[in-house]
């Protein structure tokens, strides 16, 4: 477990990520991070974010984003996980020198200042990150696959975790930290390729997945819409009642995704759905509510013994914590399908 940062050391963190001018604006909102209405930290912490960039081929991020890197270390997470859409790709023409200036800029204001304070990173690729949609069996966005591959494989080693099967990192691949097992599958698009689901069968399947306290599948696209505009095929995951039926199979708790840009934390069944507000760029209104968007971050503790998953969600113009009691107790999809708002939130 990462030691509690100081005053003198999150000032460096910080400067060092944000530059000296963003400093100043989000200083005073650091200084209370230690105040932000969390659990108190007793087993193992997770951080998760979700969709935190800005306009097609940007290199910067939004003044939340950097608020909300500032105000992750000091909640001592073991394990932070970015479930997509860190880059802002997916547009033709961008260009590998345009796509490595991008991935630059990530890696400057958010992946350098966590691991700067020694906090371990698990990535899932999104839709603008690398998008698996092809046809006539070829990527349709193979410079944006290529750079992320590159980005992230030179990272790998460095990324502080503990790899169970690096698989087709950073595309799919599965991790344990500390008692919790991780498998990240690529849903950068509707289709979780065939060969992926036989793989994750056999990873969950094995010694390192049931012998953990929980385990956790982390992907871009939802099994479930939660927000408008994104209540439609090709937003959410083809086959989820199979994909479903594969993750209780194996006894995991929970799914982690992006992309709807909604927080709405949901119980399908015998999972527990995770799903993350937008960091970035674009936060959107659940189904059938008028409550205006706002950006996220997730923090997910286990609690007690047996652990129990602990979901405590905060709004990064705020810094107030998300009454889930104010949340619909659940919502309609444009087929019909109701989605209940998970019970313990």
């Amino acid at each position: 477990m990462p030691p509690p940062l100081g005053r003198r050391q999150l000032l460096s963190l910080s400067g060092l990520a944000l530059g000296a001018g963003l400093w100043q604006v989000w200083k005073p909102a650091a200084a209370r991070a230690a105040g932000l209405a969390a659990p108190p930290r007793s087993g193992t912490r997770l951080v998760l974010i979700s969709d935190l960039n800005a306009a097609y081929g940007s290199t910067s991020y939004i003044d939340e984003v950097h608020r909300g890197v500032a105000l992750i270390p000091p909640l001592r997470p073991d394990l932070v996980i970015c479930a997509g859409d860190m880059v802002a790709g997916q547009k033709s023409g961008l260009g590998r020198q345009r796509l490595a200036a991008m991935w630059a800029g990530f890696d400057r204001s958010v992946l350098a200042p966590l691991r700067r304070a020694g906090l371990p990173f698990a990535p899932a690729m999104g839709n603008h990150d690398a998008s698996g949609a092809s046809a006539a069996g070829r990527f349709l966005f193979a410079d944006d696959r290529a750079e992320a591959a590159r980005f992230w494989r030179a990272r790998r080693d460095s990324l502080g975790l503990r790899f169970v099967d690096s698989g087709n990192f950073p595309f799919h691949y599965a991790i344990r930290q500390d008692d919790v097992f991780v498998l990240v599958w690529d849903a950068s698009t509707a289709q979780v390729p065939a060969e992926q689901q036989r793989w994750a069968e056999r990873i969950l399947a094995g010694p390192a997945a049931r012998s953990a306290s929980r385990r956790l599948v982390v992907g871009h696209l939802p099994l479930r819409a939660v927000s408008q505009g994104r209540d439609r095929p090709g937003e959410v995951l083809a086959q989820a009642a199979a994909l479903q039926q594969l993750l209780e199979r194996h006894g995991v708790e929970g799914y982690v995704s992006g992309h709807q840009h909604a927080y709405f934390p949901a119980r399908l069944g015998q999972l527990d759905l995770f799903h993350l507000g937008a960091m970035g760029s674009g936060p959107r209104r659940l189904l059938g509510q008028n409550v205006p968007p706002f950006q996220t971050l997730t923090v997910l503790d286990l609690v007690g013994s047996p652990p129990r998953l602990v979901d405590t969600s905060f709004d990064l113009r705020t810094l107030r914590r998300i009454d889930p009691q104010r949340l619909p107790l659940s919502l309609r999809d444009a087929t019909g399908q109701v989605l209940r708002r998970r019970p313990n939130a």
